[in-house]
């Protein structure tokens, strides 16, 4: 036996270990989507609350319940008593005794109607509870789609300060021969002046984006850790790698290997992870399609009609409220003083009705008239909120899904005229002007492809979430 309560102590423990360690983020951890949004359910106070409310709930429904089960009695008294009539004077003493047991035998329906309608609450605080999970599901995502994009914009952006660097370098060294005049040289100064401050406001974005993302897990002084691509935001690394591309001037030995001259630098973020490796797939369901699941899955409006129905038997057990109830008693009785003592056992049913108040009752049954009719408006006004919802959604999510390709094309080309710039440069063909436009055009082009995808993925959730999808 000793043996068996050790074994089940050691279980507990390692249980519990388990969870507090779910709760935390170690240092230089790995997180994907998924363990955030479990990091997120397990800590967020909002669904504590609403899971407490489904526990409250199924004591209620306990409650309701309790009048099947029979009630006992109990009660002991004493007596003392001193009468005078005229010359005679008497004492009484006596003790007495009652035990006795009800049970409801028939309540025509009351009871039945008040346990019906609590379980309909617990099941509305059950959708509460899902709606809980959904929205804060809905929040890691966007956290979580926003750090990507911080983290591909401060790659873009470090990528644009090297250039800059290696773009003066050059222009320093044609000034330096007398190729290019002395306000080239200051212009390029500047250019590297904005890559640089475009630099600092990248990263300060990619640290608020972690803050925001920590926020929504409900993690305080959260560890260093790196996050995961997902399907729908597929770079290579967490950290896209940089990796210098000669676009103007090289020289091919004898042995075969290419000698870089004035590279530029570019990264793998344009040339390979979202432009190759990017998993872009055509939503698959139609608007029509996507509002049937909505009114199916979303949490919000079965919870509604939970209630609804909830209400309803509370209409119903107002109505009933006329009726009597049938209940079966079992009694035992004991009295003893002065002159006799006495004991007996009683047994009988009873018809009997409480307090009964006609007005008080007509005026509850048209209170809970009107409240089945505010939940039967508030189903309607759900379904049109969803049905909205889900249009607005659905319409941004198909914008920028119709984007991306036209995006994609765009860096293409703008990388293209950067490098066909750069390479006229090089050879004197064209100017410095052309040269910082075609960059400029290519910088803008990464940016915006990336925004547009982290805008399709926060579309795409929200539409998930607008369905009752996590």
């Amino acid at each position: 036996m000793k043996k068996i309560l050790l074994i089940t102590f050691i279980i507990m423990i390692s249980l519990s270990t388990k969870v507090f360690a779910i709760d935390e983020i170690e240092k230089g951890a790995t997180l994907s989507v998924d363990n955030c949004i479990e990091l997120a359910i397990k800590n967020s106070p909002d669904i504590k609350i609403y899971k407490q409310y489904i526990e409250m709930q199924d004591y209620k429904v306990g409650q309701s319940k309790a009048r099947y089960f029979p009630t006992l009695g109990a009660s002991l008294g004493h007596d003392y008593g001193n009468t005078d009539v005229g010359y005679r004077s008497s004492q009484n003493k006596g003790s007495s005794a009652r035990v006795t047991l009800n049970q409801l035998i028939y309540s025509f329906g009351k009871v039945f109607s008040q346990v019906k309608m609590q379980k309909f609450y617990k099941i509305a605080a059950e959708y509460d509870y899902q709606n809980a999970i959904l929205n804060t599901t809905n929040n890691v995502k966007s956290a979580y789609y926003a750090v990507l994009a911080a983290k591909a914009n401060v790659d873009i952006q470090k990528a644009n300060v090297l250039v800059n660097e290696r773009q003066y370098d050059r222009t320093k060294a044609f000034f330096d021969e007398g190729l290019v005049s002395k306000i080239d040289l200051v212009n390029q100064e500047v250019y590297l002046s904005d890559a640089k401050i475009g630099l600092v406001s990248a990263e300060n974005l990619y640290q608020n984006s972690i803050v925001k993302l920590n926020n929504s897990m409900y993690i305080v002084n959260a560890p260093e850790y790196s996050i995961e691509n997902t399907e729908t935001f597929n770079f290579k690394d967490n950290y896209a790698q940089i990796n210098l591309l000669n676009v103007a001037n090289t020289t091919t030995k004898d042995d075969g290997t290419v000698e870089v001259k004035n590279a530029v630098l570019t990264t793998q973020v344009e040339k390979s992870d979202i432009l190759e490796n990017y998993k872009f797939e055509k939503y698959p369901y139609t608007l029509d399609e996507s509002i049937e699941k909505a009114y199916k899955n979303r949490p919000d409006l079965l919870s509604m009609q939970a209630t609804k129905d909830a209400v309803n038997e509370a209409l119903k057990y107002s109505k009933k409220s006329y009726l009597p109830d049938l209940t079966g008693s079992v009694g035992y009785n004991w009295n003893n003083n002065n002159y006799y003592s006495t004991n007996g056992v009683s047994i009988g049913a009873y018809l009997s009705m409480s307090n009964l108040n006609i007005m008080d009752t007509n005026l509850k049954i048209k209170e809970s008239k009107a409240q089945f009719e505010i939940a039967e408006q508030n189903v309607e006004m759900i379904k049109k909120n969803i049905y909205f919802d889900v249009q607005n959604c659905y319409i941004n999510m198909i914008q920028l899904e119709k984007n991306i390709p036209l995006l994609q094309t765009k860096v293409r080309q703008t990388l293209e005229n950067y490098e066909l710039a750069d390479a006229r440069y090089e050879v004197g063909l064209g100017n410095f002007i052309e040269l910082q436009d075609a960059k400029e055009n290519y910088n803008n082009a990464q940016r915006d492809y990336v925004q547009t995808i982290y805008k399709y993925n926060v579309a795409l959730t929200d539409l998930h979430t607008a369905m009752g999808e996590k």
